[in-house]
């Protein structure tokens, strides 16, 4: 069974990390929260959420995708975390799913993943990303990473996500959501 992680940093951006585990669990893929921190992350507009799991847990490494969603000073945590760092280094190495959305794809840049990368992001972070090939496009997905340029693009971000581990279920979710 395909696992996602979807890392989060006191300081997230709502709508981007909970849409994709939304998304998925939808399509009954496990999806499970970790947080940088005990287990209580607070969102970058002040909601408290409580994570299904830490960081820190090794089984993280068993997991076949993490996502790491924007929004601040969220995503800066996410960047300045060595086992983020490494997790993405590990994850990249190993050919995994590696997926950003808004400013979330800086740790990328940070971790050095990037060069020639098809990527998007949200606007005035493209420097952060290292030298990849920006887009300005919702959705980017190039090799395994997928990038998305913002809070808009949470459900199209997601359905991508979806489409790489289970494409039998993207329309019937849609269909649900009324997408």
């Amino acid at each position: 069974m395909e696992k996602v992680a979807v890392l989060l940093a006191d300081g997230f951006e709502t709508i981007e990390a909970l849409t994709v585990v939304d998304i998925l669990r939808r399509a009954e893929i496990s999806c499970d929260t970790f947080a940088l921190e005990g287990l209580e992350v607070c969102s970058s507009h002040k909601i408290i959420v409580k994570a299904d799991k830490n960081i820190n847990d090794n089984e993280i490494k068993d997991y076949d995708c993490i996502v790491l969603p924007g929004g601040m000073p969220g995503a800066k945590n996410l960047k300045e975390n060595s086992r983020v760092i490494e997790l993405i280094k590990d994850f990249n190495n190993k050919g995994k799913l590696i997926c950003g959305i808004c400013a979330g794809p800086i740790a990328l840049g940070e971790a050095g993943i990037t060069e020639g990368k098809d990527m998007t992001c949200y606007p005035g972070f493209e420097k952060e990303l290292g030298n990849c090939n920006y887009k300005e496009e919702l959705v980017v997905s190039f090799e395994n990473i997928i990038t998305g340029r913002g809070p808009a693009a949470a459900i199209p971000f997601a359905f991508e996500i979806l489409n790489k581990f289970k494409p039998e279920k993207l329309e019937q979710v849609k269909a649900g959501m009324l997408f």
